[in-house]
């Protein structure tokens, strides 16, 4: 069975701009993994005007940042995951998390593998919504 991805995108707060957070069979894997009080990329970083996403999954395998703690990347690490397309499959593995100090498990997450047609297809939706873009 194949895991399933939703890509969010969290409007801008106090401290951050707009974020992205991925949330995996249901569960958000950037708090999952760095906590509450961590973020994930910011939008115009992982869904960039004009340009493809990083998140688009090719065969040739590339490491992404998808979260970091409260306390920035820079300080206990980012969360980062391995993309590769395989056919029909695209794998996230490899995963490198922060500082098991500032992080709620001291375990990175599983090796997920997503049916290449629903991750392409939510890819493409996250794409083509640029609402966050928007400035008054």
């Amino acid at each position: 069975m194949s895991d399933r991805l939703e890509i969010r995108v969290l409007p801008p707060g106090s401290r951050f701009a707009a974020q992205v957070r991925f949330w995996v069979n249901g569960e958000d894997i950037v708090e999952e993994a760095v906590d509450e009080g961590g973020r994930g990329p910011y939008a115009a970083d992982m869904l960039p005007a004009g340009r493809p996403s990083p998140l688009r999954a090719t065969g040739e395998a590339r490491r992404l940042e998808l979260g970091e703690p409260d306390c920035t990347g820079g300080c206990c690490g980012f969360l980062t995951v391995v993309v590769q397309r395989f056919g029909e499959i695209v794998q996230w593995s490899d995963w490198e998390a922060p500082d098991a100090a500032h992080a709620p498990t001291p375990h990175p997450p599983p090796e997920l593998h997503f049916d290449a047609g629903q991750y392409d297809a939510e890819v493409a939706r996250a794409e083509a919504n640029p609402w966050w873009q928007v400035h008054p």
